[in-house]
């Protein structure tokens, strides 16, 4: 990695002032993050829409299971965020087979459940890490840096869980005085109908809260480099002998 093309500034940071700093990272870039990640997030779930008629709560497991795969994507387009180089849908086309292809198994089986996935997906998809050496980059990476990773994806998940909630709770709120009772009896049945308004409301608030989660994940992993590699000394470096 080229230290001093970065367009953000690196210094040790509390874990928590480094994800602060990828949320920034997202709201700067926010027309490229989303004008490019939109076309492949909504192919997914109208995808994912089409199984309603398999089981009703499937639509929404889908969306929830290949999240790390459109994780990608959005590492992609934040990588080059940090460069201050914003990202298009041909950008991301182009280079589709690096950034889509390999690892599914990896991506959609054991990594689904790790507790610290945003903050190592660098390692596989940026560093080329395989084997032996992906195993112990990310245990130097990890090393007293379990919590905060872990912490992390906790509070997010907690979030997507109350804005899912929130969002579906303003059916009851709204509803004609003295009908909040049928509207929340309409809600948890079983029809399709209903089925595909819960899996829509989980898809919005994914696609929204989705970027700001890997964009925290890779500061930390950006400040946790810093950490072992002393790169804010390098980049400040490369820049007085400019």
């Amino acid at each position: 990695m080229q230290v001093d093309g970065l367009a953000i500034v690196l210094r040790p940071r509390p874990m928590a002032e480094a994800a602060d700093l990828g949320a920034t990272l997202v709201r700067h870039h926010a027309r490229s993050v989303w004008f490019t990640f939109l076309p492949v997030y909504l192919v997914v779930v109208a995808l994912a829409f089409c199984t309603v008629e398999i089981a009703g709560w499937l639509p929404t497991l889908v969306i929830f299971w290949l999240k790390p795969w459109l994780d990608r994507s959005l590492l992609f387009i934040l990588s080059r965020a940090v460069f201050g180089q914003d990202t298009r849908w041909a950008d991301l086309w182009a280079q589709r087979r690096a950034v889509w292809g390999g690892q599914w198994l990896r991506t959609l089986a054991w990594r689904r459940f790790s507790p610290w996935r945003s903050f190592t997906q660098a390692i596989e998809q940026l560093e080329g890490q395989r084997g032996g050496a992906r195993r112990k980059r990310r245990t130097q990476l990890l090393r007293a840096r379990r919590g905060a990773a872990t912490g992390m994806q906790l509070i997010f998940a907690n979030v997507e869980m109350a804005l899912n909630v929130g969002l579906l709770s303003l059916l009851v709120w709204f509803a004609p005085e003295g009908d909040a009772k049928e509207v929340m009896t309409w809600l948890i049945s079983s029809s399709t109908g209903e089925s595909l308004l819960a899996a829509a409301a989980y898809a919005l608030v994914v696609g929204v809260l989705e970027p700001f989660y890997v964009a925290a994940g890779f500061a930390m992993y950006l400040n946790r480099r810093v950490e072992l590699e002393a790169w804010d000394i390098e980049q400040e470096f490369r820049r007085g002998f400019r």
